[in-house]
């Protein structure tokens, strides 16, 4: 793409952009045209613009209000935001990371945030963080079978060429690695102060402990690029609350991933031998019952899929009466268990992408 080409493609994104950003904010047509005249000006002199502070706030609040697959919009207003694109040093990212795992996991009372750092220009991406969330647990390949997060295998197995050494056990924290344009890959451990993880067991069946399985509180996606009016922050790590289906019917209970319902099928005496019994229909449940009552008890907020859907209906009523369309992935709204139950299941959306948005990117290293 020529410089031009370039030039141009982004004064339409960010026109576009600043208006309706603009207009959401209460702003004046003289308001909105002002600042794309100075955008205009700013693209052709350096080929990029920056971002006001409200611009970056409402853009990435815009773009969690846009994303397909999440279903628990209804809070999108509320993301707090930290503008650390000034940040240059190993350092200062270290610190803002951890200051956003603090801020976001708030002794169980999860906040909504994102940590925004430098923006991507002339293809360099000053800084990108190699892990998939900032908390994870590790996986370990050994011989036929996995130890902990089978997601993990290949990033772990990453980790320990860099010099780092896990227990070995199911739930291994992995530690942060990440890398500023032009230097190596830094591996640094995350405090266990810092990680607040939950025990699973079950308000009925007390040999449930005995499975040992614990999560952690807050799912924060730093692999992901944010983009705002044609400007791509491809270092921008984001975090909601877990609906409590992500941890009971997918994470522990995939096949593929910690595979528990056969072990809460054996602890609740159901006979596995043929499909027809729902065994892991039973199990499943029971499991997510687990989940629910020990985030509960922990004091960490969850939310079941019932109220998530219930909110989401509420998003897609608040979005209509200002005049928004709604767009989502059917396939990723609807819960894991008991999709039928909720209304998303009964309605289609428009998988339409529209921006501001979060968009999968190439992992750092990939060609």
């Amino acid at each position: 793409m020529s410089l031009q080409t370039e030039k141009h493609r982004l004064h339409l994104e960010a026109e576009q952009f600043i208006h309706r950003c603009y207009a959401e904010l209460g702003m004046t047509t003289e308001q909105q045209m002002k600042r794309i005249e100075e955008v205009r000006s700013e693209i052709n002199e350096t080929g990029t613009y920056s971002h006001t502070s409200q611009e970056l706030q409402h853009g990435a609040r815009m773009a969690w209000r846009n994303n397909n697959r999440c279903i628990g919009r209804l809070f999108w207003d509320r993301l707090q935001v930290f503008d650390e694109r000034a940040l240059e040093t190993a350092e200062d990212v270290y610190s803002a990371l951890l200051n956003h795992i603090e801020y976001a996991t708030n002794d169980g009372k999860i906040r909504s945030s994102i940590t925004i750092f430098p923006p991507r220009h002339g293809g360099i991406d000053p800084i990108r963080i190699w892990n998939h969330q900032l908390i994870r647990y590790a996986g370990y390949e050994e011989a036929e079978q996995i130890i902990g997060d089978s997601t993990s295998v290949e990033f772990t197995r990453m980790c320990e060429m860099l010099g780092w050494k896990g227990e070995r056990t199911p739930y291994d924290v992995l530690p942060l690695v990440f890398q500023l344009e032009g230097e190596s890959p830094r591996i640094i451990e995350i405090p266990k102060k810092l990680v607040k993880e939950v025990t699973i067991t079950h308000p009925q069946l007390e040999c449930f402990e005995e499975l040992g399985i614990k999560w952690y509180a807050v799912p924060i996606i730093s692999d992901m690029r944010l983009e705002i009016g044609g400007i791509n922050y491809p270092t921008a790590p984001f975090n909601g609350w877990y609906m409590g289906t992500e941890i009971g019917a997918r994470n522990l209970a995939d096949e593929d991933r910690y595979n528990q319902l056969p072990k809460v099928a054996e602890l609740m005496g159901l006979d596995t031998r043929s499909n027809r019994s729902l065994w892991k229909d039973k199990a499943l449940v029971e499991l997510n019952i687990a989940v629910l009552n020990s985030y509960q008890k922990a004091g960490v907020t969850l939310v079941d899929h019932h109220t998530a859907a219930k909110q989401f209906k509420s998003f897609e009523k608040n979005e209509c009466t200002v005049g928004r369309g709604i767009t989502g992935n059917w396939t990723w709204l609807i819960p894991p268990l008991s999709p039928a139950t909720t209304h998303v299941f009964h309605k289609p959306y428009s998988n339409d992408v529209v921006k501001p948005n979060y968009f999968h990117q190439k992992n750092p290293g990939e060609s």
